[in-house]
């Protein structure tokens, strides 16, 4: 967009009026969570309705519940909310874990940017492993996003079934022997292998499936070519645990300090690159540098035809929490390629103070996920945006 000088109105007016109709919405949407009863949710919809005369309903967040609303209920319940908005191709979610396991708030943003395929997918606010953890997960997508959709559908499901397996294990054997206590002992890195090779293969026995079918004319013809990084996140009361597996990327805001969790799986790394030429393959400067030429990350789930070098095997960090920790910054590259981890901590903890001393009623985590997107369109990224910001304590 052309910039005009009689008012100087900013160049990307369109990004300005999504996140002034996503606040307006963010304010219906408490207005309605906090509601006591359906008198009170069409008295909110109604003033919403009286401050925008552009109102049309088709276009406005709908909110979706996870769980039943218990009305009755104390403060300890949790309830679910997913804010949607199929006008602008984005979502944002903001949710409070329950208090009697780990107070948690988190805000996430997901828009296509400047891309016109949308590939990415997130998933956020999932308990496993009965409420022991929470699960968040960011997927960038390439060649499609058949492969980054399976991720968001099965991974945290993969991952839940694969920990209370290991904690009936690790029970089991501590019943058996009497002097041991392992039974909080999980070995994070074994687990995560597990379950992204799991992932691995049902998307290629599913890609199998669909090609097989695409023979008798039902089906569209889907390329070996399709894959997607992955960064999971798993918070817990004592620690953090990050796996990541492409160029997807978390780091920790801990008193004003950028950790990052997670390494990019870039090709020129050093180890990633000996890696590749010791299975046979080749690291190619076409513009930039690519496996075989062709893939711009060196590990991904998917991407059956660059194999065996590109594995889906991802790294893993374990993080002890301290009272210093403030946030988790989870985003796919859309954000990184433009904005460093220092830029990114600085940003959102300044967001998320300000928001809070100023409109404390408002969801902080998800202004700051909303800013960061918005701060990666104005440094010109041109891929799919998706950034989760977890706040893991409040700031004073």
């Amino acid at each position: 967009m052309v910039s005009d000088p009689g008012n100087n109105k900013p160049r990307d007016v369109f990004h300005k009026r999504i996140l002034k109709s996503y606040h307006k919405r963010q304010q219906l949407q408490q207005r309605i969570m906090t509601s006591t009863n359906s008198s009170d949710e069409d008295g909110a919809i109604s003033a919403y309705r009286d401050q925008d005369k552009d109102y049309n309903p088709k276009k406005r967040f709908r909110p979706r519940e996870n769980e039943p609303i218990d009305k009755s209920s104390s403060n300890s319940t949790t309830t679910n909310y997913t804010i949607e908005c199929s006008s602008m191709g984005s979502s944002s979610t903001v949710v409070e874990i329950p208090r009697d396991n780990i107070e948690l708030k988190y805000g996430c943003i997901s828009m296509i940017g400047r891309r016109r395929v949308m590939e990415d997918a997130i998933k956020a606010s999932i308990k496993m492993a009965n409420n022991e953890f929470i699960f968040f997960g960011a997927y960038d997508g390439h060649g499609g996003s058949r492969v980054s959709h399976a991720c968001r559908d099965r991974l945290d499901y993969v991952l839940g079934e694969e920990l209370l397996n290991t904690k009936r294990k690790l029970m089991n054997n501590n019943d058996d022997d009497d002097d041991s206590d392992n039974s909080n002992y999980v070995d994070w890195e074994k687990v995560m292998v597990k379950c992204f090779s799991k992932i691995d293969n049902e998307v290629m026995r599913e890609g199998s499936w669909i090609a097989a079918g695409y023979e008798e004319g039902r089906y569209e013809d889907v390329r070996k070519t399709v894959g997607s990084a992955a960064v999971v996140v798993i918070v817990g009361k004592e620690e953090i645990v990050v796996a990541n597996c492409g160029d997807c990327r978390a780091i920790l805001c801990s008193r004003g300090v950028a950790i990052p969790l997670s390494n990019d799986h870039k090709p020129d790394r050093p180890d990633e690159k000996k890696r590749v030429e010791a299975a046979g393959g080749k690291i190619l400067n076409w513009n930039g540098s690519r496996v075989q030429g062709i893939l711009a990350t060196s590990r991904s789930i998917g991407d059956h035809c660059l194999k065996p070098f590109v594995i889906p095997e991802p790294e893993v960090t374990v993080y002890k929490r301290n009272e210093l920790d403030e946030f988790i910054v989870i985003a796919t590259d859309g954000l990184w390629d433009v904005v460093s981890n220092e830029v990114t901590c600085d940003v959102a903890r300044k967001c998320l103070r300000q928001i809070r001393r100023k409109f404390p009623e408002r969801d902080s985590a998800a202004d700051a996920a909303a800013l960061l997107a918005e701060l990666a369109i104005a440094r010109g990224s041109k891929d799919n945006i998706s950034v989760i910001v977890v706040e893991l304590d409040k700031m004073s």
